[in-house]
């Protein structure tokens, strides 16, 4: 029997991570929002220029309400600005880093870094126009 080496898992996880990124952008998915989790939430936020990521819960009726905005403004910014979508309950890791107590919240990443904060259910157009503001993109 072969020997698995560290690298061919290191390998593995990353074929994996990338199949995921292009799963989320075949049609069909939701609108090219992609997966966060505690695992790959450093690498995309570092890969992505522009970044707004919705932490929500499924038990959490606000969020429902966010979830189709958060795709519409997918496809509206796609190319210029990648939404994703974290779960709470399944990676507590991001919720705890960025201290988050309340949900929905998205945050809004510029080139890695955190730069703003939205908590609360808003309409799409206050969405929008904050993503606007924020990335200055139009």
């Amino acid at each position: 029997m072969e020997e698995k080496r560290p690298m061919d898992d290191d390998l593995q996880r990353l074929r994996e991570e990338r199949l995921r990124e292009l799963e989320a952008r075949i049609p069909g998915n939701p609108a090219g929002v992609i997966e966060i989790t505690d695992d790959t939430f450093q690498g995309t936020a570092k890969k992505h220029p522009f970044l707004v990521i919705d932490l929500w819960a499924e038990w959490c009726g606000p969020c429902r309400m966010v979830t189709p905005v958060i795709e519409d403004l997918a496809r509206d910014f796609a190319g210029r600005v990648t939404f994703g979508k974290c779960n709470v309950d399944q990676n507590p890791s991001v919720a705890s880093g960025f201290s988050i107590t309340a949900i929905p919240t998205l945050l809004f990443f510029a080139n890695g870094m955190l730069v703003d904060r939205v908590v609360g259910a808003l309409p799409k157009e206050a969405i929008k126009a904050r993503v606007m503001r924020v990335f200055s993109v139009g």
